[in-house]
């Protein structure tokens, strides 16, 4: 069959049904690279990826707590995700900036590289559980005072680690707070605040406050 005069050699001609199914094709592919980081997070107990659900009992700030984990969530994420305490934040997700910072057993511990099922059968502190009723806690009343923050997203991490450092050392020397804020980042720099913050904690906590 000879091909039409008016078409190009070598042309491989291009029906209308055929260019928007490319276009449609194109359109989806594009939508699946874009899908909101959001989608990455870990499934809900419905959805679990496994079918694997594990029923766990957590001693979280006092009160306990049963809900079903899958093995592989992270302490961070069940206490933002599934139990709304978002007083501990997510921050680099691999044990580098401290934000996610919570006691475990009176020790300050990173939530995000800390499993859910490593925390059965301890006592879990986050920030909220250093307040005193309504009142702001020592640790907390001091980076109040001492303007121990800037942008404030590290500061719950920051302040649960000095409770950590005061409750082992009611009476650190600076060298000594250093050492024990030196797993927690602050991108503002604010660390002579904070310092000075741990400093004021400690006389509040000597005053019985």
């Amino acid at each position: 069959m000879k091909k039409p005069k008016n078409e190009p050699q070598g042309r491989t001609k291009l029906s209308r049904r055929r260019f928007f199914g490319s276009v449609a094709s194109g359109a989806a592919e594009a939508a699946v690279l874009t899908l909101p980081v959001a989608m990455a997070a870990p499934p809900t107990a419905g959805q679990a990826a496994d079918g694997e659900m594990v029923p766990v009992i957590l001693n979280i700030n006092g009160q306990t707590h049963s809900l079903s984990v899958e093995p592989r969530w992270t302490l961070q994420f069940v206490l933002r995700d599934r139990l709304g305490l978002t007083g501990t934040k997510s921050g680099c997700d691999r044990g580098e900036c401290g934000a996610c910072t919570v006691l475990i057993d009176g020790k300050a511990r990173y939530s995000c590289l800390t499993l859910a099922l490593e925390a059965v059968g301890t006592q879990i502190t986050t920030v909220e559980g250093l307040l005193h009723g309504e009142e702001l806690g020592p640790v907390q009343q001091a980076f109040v005072e001492e303007a121990a923050f800037q942008c404030g997203y590290c500061t719950s991490g920051q302040v649960v680690a000095v409770e950590a450092l005061l409750r082992k050392t009611p009476q650190p020397t600076i060298e000594q707070i250093r050492e024990g804020v030196s797993g927690n980042l602050c991108r503002c720099a604010a660390y002579n605040h904070i310092f000075r913050a741990a400093q004021r904690a400690a006389e509040l906590r000597k005053a019985g406050r």
